[in-house]
């Protein structure tokens, strides 16, 4: 074993003109969130525990496009999921369409731990937190002054928005906003920037565990579900590694990403960042998206093909490191 690793994301596919201080603030926040998660794997926690514990602290800032600060619907509300999954036995729980409650990663838990279940959604899924006494808040909670603007501002488009952290002033010198537009299943897009949140953990006694949590897409029909809920598509874990992704949920659906990485580290025998870097390369065709990993050896790994990714990297040996860019 090589000891502990985490890995945190807060989105691939970063507008490269993303003013200064909204770079810091999404550093500051990465590196109280690893800091969080190195101190509670210092303190035995199990790599589940972890996850979990770091994913709810991204959910409850609304810098990243999850819980608090989601992106909103057409409908001007926030429809929100999660997934969380244990790399020991493969145990996972997921859940969709969540309007009112606060921690959308730790209902997926509940639904690994105490249903027979691995996925619930909507009026299901929110019967299911009052049944498990989680906390629940209005929906205005989640909607944030930023992501009212950056609604208004797709609908204007009327197209599909990514990231609400793109300034409404200024929009038009975004470099973000592409001159020809993106395709998304054969329809343009205008602005493409996607975020999501997650978190990879390998703990001291080699057990692997992720988590993803987000909003979705700014403006996306009511009812779409996005890869961040899907095990093997956003987010897998298993007993060689975690993976977390983030970017274009069709294209990483229909490549099913996070499954790729363990999968040909089972059958290519390729390493942690090897197995990364290939599956980025060969598994999304022409979508956007990033991910992160850990190894049961201790390594961790990212890899986007995308402007940039949100991310911050610890392990035992000392190693940390935050960074947005290439």
């Amino acid at each position: 074993m090589g000891g502990w690793a985490i890995a945190v994301h807060g989105g691939a596919g970063v507008d490269p003109n993303l003013p200064q201080q909204r770079q810091e603030e999404a550093k500051q926040l990465l590196t109280r969130c690893l800091n969080l998660g190195i101190s509670a794997l210092r303190s035995n926690l199990s790599a589940i525990d972890v996850v979990e514990l770091v994913v709810r602290e991204l959910e409850t800032d609304p810098l990243f496009n999850s819980g608090r600060g989601s992106a909103l619907t057409a409908e001007g509300t926030a429809e929100m999921e999660a997934s969380i999954m244990d790399g020991h036995g493969r145990r996972c729980g997921a859940v969709s369409g969540l309007t009112t409650v606060k921690n959308p990663v730790s209902l997926a838990r509940l639904v690994m731990d105490k249903s027979p279940h691995s996925y619930l959604a909507f009026s299901g899924a929110e019967e299911f937190a009052r049944q498990q006494g989680v906390e629940v808040v209005d929906n205005e909670y989640f909607i944030t002054e930023e992501n009212v603007g950056m609604l208004k501002l797709a609908k204007e488009a009327n197209s599909i928005v990514f990231d609400y952290r793109i300034p409404a002033v200024g929009l038009e010198t975004c470099g973000a906003v592409a001159e020809s537009p993106i395709m998304m299943n054969g329809l343009p897009i205008s602005v493409y920037a996607p975020e999501t949140v997650g978190c990879v953990v390998v703990d001291s006694e080699g057990r692997c565990a992720a988590a993803t949590s987000t909003g979705g897409l700014m403006n996306k029909m009511s009812g779409r579900i996005g890869d961040s809920p899907m095990i093997g598509a956003g987010t897998y874990a298993c007993n060689i590694c975690g993976v977390s992704c983030t970017g274009e949920g069709e294209a990483i659906i229909r490549g099913t990403l996070a499954r790729e990485v363990a999968a040909v580290m089972e059958y290519k025998g390729l390493g942690l960042q090897e197995a990364v870097d290939f599956v980025i390369k060969e598994r999304l065709d022409e979508g956007k998206a990033g991910l992160i990993a850990v190894s049961n050896k201790g390594e961790v790994a990212c890899g986007f093909n995308t402007t940039g990714m949100f991310r911050g990297f610890a392990s035992e040996d000392g190693f940390m490191e935050v960074g947005i860019w290439d």
